[in-house]
């Protein structure tokens, strides 16, 4: 009878949680970072612990830091994947887990109703501290894993992703997909996972994202708590810096399709970045605003060379891809290529029209505040603040930074930061020659 009381509460009480969100910080006596942001009106809590445990961490078992991830609640201190999913929803409360390529995190989305919040919390504090990874929930992850890693191989778009993230980063803890490969999934034992957890589950590699209906003291008692059993630890060094490419390159993968994926892009901003604001709205225009954009005008409109083209900025703790996408006709791709290259350069060399920028500005701008409507999108939103630590007034100036930017600042940045002789362009799909016939 629980499980809808979130939802119900949600409902009754939709109005906006934000307007200009105060972020508190502090640390927990283990050393942990925390951010908070108290919401009144709505009787719920968001928290989210968050780790420098991506699968940038995988070293040579690429997959580990998903697996582990995938592992946390499938049995917790004394319960079992049942005892613990029954326990979240006899009080209406919601657990979630994840990873991107830098951070990994746990969620909780909870009523803050003492009773219900005290149960919710224990559980999530047994999930972060005292995972079991026993060998049957193991293997059938692991399968699972395979399952799926098998079947990706029969997508097109994966087969694009994977082939340009190697494109554009070599080497680097970046460029692997974040569930791993066959190869190395396949040899992972319940240890290895251990060993990652013991090694990046700790207290000085973790973040503590608390917003909600819960006063500061509530708050830092909840942060001590959820740590309060993690070992200290220490946080792992830092990534590597991002190579470059150092020439343009071009790879294709046949695949029995009707269509071509295109992927192009090189290495391009990171959440750090003075350029982000430049390149964040310059790329609006190019093709983040998909329907309005520069690419989706001369490839879609113009042409009708695809259904649609984008572009985006992906920042992350070092160079994040800037990529370029589109699918089209498998006798159309190297037309739909040119000009995809063409309308980049001539972004490049002329950046955008006063027109243009004003229209991204207001519609960046007049859509930012329901971004941010609800706790549980608030709540992503200061775990990226936090993890990247990023200026605790960086809601509060976004649309001012926004509104900084110029036409010039755009051309500038874009001129030093893409370089088209460095480009990196994957497409995976039929053969042109045999579609022409």
């Amino acid at each position: 009878m629980r499980a809808s009381l979130i939802s119900l509460v949600f409902l009754l009480f939709s109005q906006t949680v934000w307007s200009a969100a105060k972020i508190e910080h502090w640390q927990t006596a283990q050393g942990s970072r925390v951010y908070y942001v108290q919401t009144e009106g709505l009787p719920m809590a968001d928290i989210q612990v968050a780790f420098d445990a991506g699968s940038a961490r995988d070293g040579a078992q690429l997959g580990i830091a998903a697996l582990t991830s995938a592992l946390l609640d499938t049995g917790a201190g004394d319960w079992n994947a049942d005892e613990i999913a029954q326990r979240f929803e006899s009080v209406g409360a919601v657990v979630g887990s994840g990873i991107s390529d830098d951070m990994a995190w746990v969620s909780l989305r909870t009523l803050t109703d003492q009773k219900l919040f005290d149960k919710a919390l224990e559980t999530l504090q047994a999930i972060l501290t005292r995972p079991a990874f026993n060998e049957a929930d193991f293997q059938r992850e692991k399968s699972r894993t395979l399952a799926a890693l098998k079947q990706r191989e029969e997508s097109p778009a994966q087969i694009a992703r994977i082939a340009f993230y190697k494109a554009i980063y070599g080497d680097h803890p970046y460029a692997h997909p974040s569930d791993g490969i066959i190869e190395t999934v396949s040899g992972f034992n319940a240890d290895d996972l251990r060993e990652f957890y013991r090694k990046y589950y700790v207290a000085a590699n973790a973040i503590v994202v608390i917003v909600g209906d819960l006063n500061r003291k509530q708050a830092e008692q909840t942060a001590e708590r959820l740590v309060a059993d993690l070992p200290a630890g220490q946080k792992p060094e830092p990534l590597p810096e991002v190579t470059m490419p150092l020439k343009a390159t071009q790879r294709h993968t046949d695949f029995p399709s009707s269509q071509t994926h295109v992927l192009a892009g090189m290495p391009g901003t990171y959440r750090k970045d003075d350029d982000y604001f430049d390149l964040f709205v310059g790329n609006h225009i190019l093709g983040g605003a998909v329907l309005v954009s520069r690419l989706f005008n001369e490839i879609r409109e113009k042409r009708g060379l695809a259904y649609s083209a984008s572009s985006s900025f992906m920042p992350m703790f070092r160079k994040g891809p800037f990529v370029m996408s589109l699918q089209t006709r498998n006798d159309q791709t190297q037309e739909a290529l040119e000009v995809l290259n063409k309308t980049l350069q001539d972004f490049i060399e002329k950046g955008p029209t006063e027109t243009e920028l004003t229209a991204a500005q207001k519609n960046i701008t007049g859509g930012f505040a329901m971004r941010f409507d609800t706790n549980k999108e608030l709540v992503n939103y200061v775990a990226m603040i936090g993890f990247y630590e990023l200026p605790l007034d960086y809601l509060d100036t976004f649309q001012q930074k926004v509104e900084q930017v110029t036409a010039a600042s755009i051309r500038d940045a874009f001129k030093r930061r893409i370089d088209p002789q460095l480009l990196q362009t994957v497409t995976v799909g039929g053969n042109q020659a045999k579609s022409e016939k």
